[in-house]
């Protein structure tokens, strides 16, 4: 019996397209465009810094809807993760991967904000950029690595999608409930 997951799908896969292709926008089109246009390195920081603030709550949402839509396609397809082949070992991988992409969204997110302060002509961010003192030179570098990491990252997530996709298919599915079934028989005394 098939059973549709369309709206847990949709927000699983909307949410994982645009955080990869959110990040992988800043990291080329939008740090690139900073880079031509910015001038001095602090005004390249402004840019920049502006262009991924105005995406954060974006992207927030993004997150959001693509783990509330995976929790929920996990629910529905326990019993496969349980049972099929495979699947639960391709699910164990894209739930580190996913851990991993969140932990360099969040790592980039917070490394952003110290440059941006540092960068900022306000007087109130320049005082609280003072509060928390950086190495601005060392933070770019490291920013510059995590904004590549990030969509390296959900790139590995939309082909782990795929993986997940091709296993639904149902024969992927009987053979591999069947040989796990078998292979649990032969454990027991």
């Amino acid at each position: 019996m098939s059973e549709r997951n369309t709206v847990i799908r949709s927000l699983h896969d909307l949410g994982l397209a645009a955080w990869f292709g959110g990040s992988l926008m800043g990291a080329v089109g939008l740090n690139g465009a900073a880079q031509d246009e910015g001038g001095t390195e602090t005004s390249r920081d402004r840019i920049s810094s502006s262009g991924w603030a105005k995406w954060a709550p974006v992207n927030a949402a993004a997150i959001g809807a693509h783990l509330f839509g995976g929790g929920g396609l996990l629910a529905v397809n326990a019993h496969r993760v349980a049972t099929q082949r495979g699947v639960g070992a391709s699910t164990a991988v894209k739930t580190v991967v996913t851990a991993a992409a969140l932990a360099a969204t969040a790592y980039a997110r917070v490394l952003g904000k110290k440059v941006e302060l540092a960068s900022s002509t306000d007087p109130t961010d320049a005082e609280q950029g003072e509060e928390h003192p950086l190495d601005l030179a060392k933070a770019r570098r490291q920013l510059a690595t995590v904004q590549w990491v990030v969509p390296a990252l959900t790139g590995c997530l939309v082909v782990l999608n795929a993986l997940h996709g091709e296993q639904q298919r149902p024969a992927e599915q009987i053979p591999g409930m069947w040989e796990r079934a078998r292979s649990a028989a032969h454990l027991m005394p």
